[in-house]
């Protein structure tokens, strides 16, 4: 059976996953790779988010360091310094909202579950830190685990697979075991277009996306604006909306239960396509 899990338990917040679900991208870092998501006065952010959410996010991610190749690695403590305040505003001024931490760090987790984040997005798959996986079981969050080949500051550096779209199985199988075996309940998927793959890689993942789907979790597409696009393309990031709205409908083809954008009124509109194409 395909897809038996229609919810994910986000601190007590069921969400409905029974039609596919946006994840806004809101970075309070000065150096993330695609400037119109970067925000540091919490004025902006706030209207970010009331835009995003308007326009049809359920989710708002919040990053706090930069995972681009080759960005600098910062302390957990700088982390929470940076998206503390804005967690806690989001929180307060916009309680529909499902706040996502986007961290390689238990402390953080941590914190941030105290602040009232529901949901956790960890690129690393707990590989920067052994205590992700226990804290992420001890406190009932759902957890993004993603697939990346090396460490952030070398990952483009030279990926080789074998076979990418089976070792990238093969890495969830393993570790989506480990977190049942912790109790993790609530697990998503997300291949990691873009952390450690070719431009060909990433294609021949999202073409192949569907297999994954037999584990029976969810399945989060991270494509916005990504240098498989804008490089592919030869434009800029900024240049790549139109290539990233190509490629959403891709991955709602192939079964992606969450979109992660910058962009959420176009990435609403793919779906409404979709579910129309879908139910003909």
């Amino acid at each position: 059976m395909l897809y038996p899990q229609t919810t994910l338990n986000c601190a007590g917040r069921l969400l409905d996953l029974s039609r596919p679900v946006i994840m806004g991208i809101i970075n309070v870092t000065p150096d993330s790779f695609y400037a119109g998501s970067r925000f540091t006065e919490l004025t902006d952010i706030l209207q970010q988010a009331e835009q995003m959410l308007s326009e049809g996010a359920q989710i708002l991610d919040i990053g706090g360091m930069s995972s681009r190749p080759g960005a600098r690695i910062i302390t957990a403590e700088e982390e929470m310094h940076r998206v503390a305040p804005v967690i806690q505003a989001l929180t307060q001024q916009f309680p529909e909202a499902i706040i996502s931490l986007d961290t390689v760090y238990a402390h953080s987790v941590r914190a941030g579950y105290d602040l009232g984040v529901g949901l956790i997005n960890d690129i690393s798959a707990g590989r920067l830190d052994p205590a992700m996986y226990p804290t992420v079981a001890e406190l009932g969050l759902p957890y993004v685990l993603m697939h990346m080949q090396g460490q952030p500051g070398t990952m483009q550096s030279n990926p080789v697979y074998t076979d990418v779209v089976t070792e990238v199985l093969d890495f969830f199988i393993a570790e989506v075991g480990k977190l049942r075996a912790l109790g993790v309940k609530d697990i998503v998927l997300d291949p990691g277009y873009g952390f450690g793959k070719t431009i060909a890689h990433n294609y021949q993942l999202l073409k192949n996306m569907h297999v994954f789907r037999m584990l029976d979790a969810p399945l989060l597409a991270g494509l916005s604006r990504k240098s498989m696009i804008y490089c592919f393309l030869n434009i800029e990031p900024e240049q790549a909306l139109n290539g990233t709205t190509a490629l959403h409908m891709i991955a709602l083809q192939q079964g992606a239960k969450l979109l992660r954008v910058h962009d959420v009124k176009p990435a609403a509109e793919v779906i409404k396509l979709w579910e129309m194409l879908d139910n003909e």
